[in-house]
């Protein structure tokens, strides 16, 4: 008995209105592969880039966008040892989340807690991950430093937030409207900044940086999270404090210049932050830090923030919302 597949799939490059569904027998899995039946799948920022060609990766049309899932595994390929049918699970990779099935390689699904629902473990491993390896890895916070984020009511700017109030940070949340700040400060922002959208001339730059230093106190930020990138980035930068470390997350409004004069002038250091390549060069160090972010969740730290849940079909629907800013917290994709 053959399964059906579902599926929002890419078959040229374009918009969140390119995306058809197809239908198609599931795919079945390989040595060391298990299939997922999917439940919920998380929707990111870097899944609008993928369907126009515009991310490091372009994997081979047709394919379905969506970097993360949660479900339940139905199906086990040879020689995986520790996985089986039934198991509640979360899984990720580049792309194939935005479908009924899901194919993973064993070594990156993980069994969930049996008080994570599925819906916020599809909206969890991205973010968390991420902002987990950018504050504890690359830049080494430390209790009682001042960290800005840019983009805090996005989806890893929101896990920011919770992980550095659970690091001991002090948290200064950057945001385009009187609503995200407000929904910052319910996460657990101590202070927000709102800044103008679109291009920031050298005034405008100028006063971001001038508000930054001034809410963090102090000579600045001790750290500067980053996930906006484009005009923004420079006058951050400009708000470190000494040996500051500015962390590229990501640039939605733009791949910025800045000024290396600055990084010797403060002694600060500019960071990337690939979470994903981290996870396959060093996994076991991965696990480690997947095991410490379940444990803020047991203990209540941390929960991904689920602000708009649709049905698989409205794939594009979901994906304009991040192209636009329109979107607090974490927007996830349900399969029935």
């Amino acid at each position: 008995m053959t399964t059906q597949y579902r599926a929002m799939m890419s078959h040229e490059p374009g918009g969140p209105e390119t995306l058809k569904l197809t239908e198609l027998e599931a795919p079945a899995p390989g040595r060391g592969q298990v299939r997922i039946a999917v439940k919920a799948a998380g929707v990111n920022f870097p899944d609008t880039l993928i369907i126009r060609d515009l991310y490091q990766f372009k994997p081979p049309r047709p394919f379905a966008p969506g970097g993360e899932v949660a479900g339940v595994i139905d199906a086990v390929g040879d020689g995986v040892a520790n996985l089986n049918v039934g198991d509640r699970v979360m899984a990720g990779g580049i792309n194939g989340g935005f479908a009924s099935h899901f194919i993973a390689d064993a070594p990156r699904v993980t069994p969930l807690p049996d008080e994570m629902p599925f819906d916020e473990a599809a909206g969890f491993m991205l973010t968390f991950g991420t902002s987990h390896y950018a504050l504890r890895d690359r830049a080494n916070i430390q209790p009682g430093e001042a960290l800005f984020i840019l983009g805090a009511a996005g989806g890893v700017g929101a896990a920011a937030i919770e992980l550095s109030n659970a690091m001991g940070a002090k948290v200064v949340a950057g945001v385009s409207s009187e609503e995200k700040a407000a929904f910052c400060k319910d996460l657990g922002a101590d202070e927000t900044i709102i800044y103008p959208t679109g291009a920031l001339d050298r005034a405008a730059q100028k006063e971001l940086s001038g508000a930054i230093k001034a809410k963090c106190g102090g000579e600045g930020a001790n750290v500067v999270y980053d996930a906006v990138g484009g005009d923004y980035a420079e006058p951050s930068v400009r708000a470190l404090a000494w040996e500051g470390r500015y962390l590229v997350i990501g640039f939605p409004a733009g791949i910025p210049s800045i000024p290396l004069n600055l990084t010797l002038l403060k002694s600060c250091q500019i960071v990337g932050v690939f979470w994903g390549a981290f996870t396959m060069r060093n996994p076991a160090k991965n696990a480690e830090y997947v095991a410490e972010l379940f444990e803020f969740y047991k203990d209540g730290k941390i929960r991904p923030r689920i602000t708009a849940s649709m049905p698989l079909e409205k794939a594009g629907e979901a994906l304009k919302l991040l192209e636009e800013r329109k979107a607090s917290g974490k927007v996830v994709l349900t399969v029935e």
